[in-house]
């Protein structure tokens, strides 16, 4: 970058400052919302209370369906970005 572009260009940079933090808060906060590991440990905490009889096999297969669901979200996100 010239001198003169530099310059010309400076009253610019606080908005350039202001879009690289917001875009490094987008992609930590979808990292947070698309990560695999809450889901996966939701699912062992829902076997572990059908087994202990807290819910019924009725209650369990419709919690069990959404987090499998949210988790194919998660993979289809993952490829999206070139992920796992």
């Amino acid at each position: 970058m010239g001198l003169i572009t530099g310059i010309l260009t400076l009253p610019a940079a606080p908005v350039r400052g202001i879009a690289w933090v917001l875009d490094k808060v987008v992609r930590t906060a979808e990292d947070e919302y698309y990560d695999p590991g809450p889901v996966q440990e939701q699912l062992v905490q829902l076997e572990q209370a059908r087994s202990e009889g807290d819910i019924d096999d009725e209650e369990f297969d419709r919690r069990e369906e959404a987090l499998l669901h949210r988790m194919e979200e998660i993979r289809a996100y993952q490829l999206q970005r070139g992920g796992p």
